[in-house]
């Protein structure tokens, strides 16, 4: 089946929204490593790389079409959003002591995921863009 647009769209932003997230986790999990009990190689094999094997499994539904796949990417992306508002902002960045590289890439992975929300939101509700 052939994906929408709003799924296309979606998919892609979730690959750049994942791309960033992945850099910036390995820079953390390397470059500062030790700085917070949340950057090392090993935390990141641990708690972060299922992120992107699900990211990744939802990635290729939406870009393949299948028929539940912007629910899944629904849920999925808002989940996200709230585990970064509620968990990561006010948890681990803090412990973190984050700066500006920190900051930016926190507000564009998150700000990213709250478009994929909404085109989403958009697409289960049956409405396109014109």
């Amino acid at each position: 089946m052939q994906p929408s647009l709003l799924e296309t769209l979606s998919a892609w932003l979730l690959i750049v929204a994942f791309a960033i997230s992945l850099i910036y986790e390995l820079w953390r999990a390397t470059a500062k490593a030790g700085a917070s009990r949340h950057d090392s190689p090993r935390a990141f094999l641990i708690w972060d790389l299922w992120l992107y094997v699900a990211g990744t499994i939802v990635i290729v539904l939406l870009l393949t079409g299948v028929p539940a796949a912007a629910w899944v990417g629904l849920i999925f992306s808002a989940l996200l959003v709230l585990l970064s508002v509620f968990y990561y902002n006010p948890v681990i960045m803090i412990e973190r002591k984050p700066g500006l590289i920190d900051w930016v890439e926190d507000l564009v992975y998150t700000g990213l995921l709250f478009v994929v929300v909404a085109f989403l939101w958009l697409e289960v509700a049956g409405l396109t863009l014109a």
